[in-house]
């Protein structure tokens, strides 16, 4: 019954913005940090961003830092990715993974993983 569904992925132009969301279903989203990944085709997978289950800490990649920025609505059972000034090197399938733990840390392992959405940013 666990379950992560993405959605908000699309095509936009360099400079444009998007913001991405992770549903989640069969448990309680603010129990679990929560974090997005995204790979480019012939790439590896890149963690983007991480946020705690308190909502209290965030992290992200050097590659994003000060243009995307990840939030949780525990009403919604959602967590967000803010993605703006995006670039083509962005182009990417984005997923979000559930944690183990509620915390944010280098070696955190996820268990749960949704099916991606496609971000392409092209002129």
């Amino acid at each position: 019954q666990l379950q992560l569904v993405e959605s908000g992925g699309g095509l936009v132009q360099p400079g444009g913005s998007l913001r991405l969301s992770c549903a989640a279903s069969g448990f309680t989203l603010d129990n679990y940090a929560i974090s997005w990944f995204r790979q480019a085709p012939g790439k590896e997978r890149e963690r983007v961003s991480c946020i705690s289950g308190s909502g209290g800490s965030t992290n992200y990649a050097d590659s994003v830092k000060g243009r995307f920025t990840i939030s949780r609505d525990n009403a919604k059972n959602t967590v967000y990715l803010q993605m703006n000034s995006l670039k083509p090197e962005d182009t990417a399938v984005y997923y979000c993974a559930r944690a183990v733990f509620r915390l944010c840390l280098l070696n955190t392992r996820f268990d749960t993983w949704g099916q991606g959405t496609q971000v392409t940013v092209s002129s």
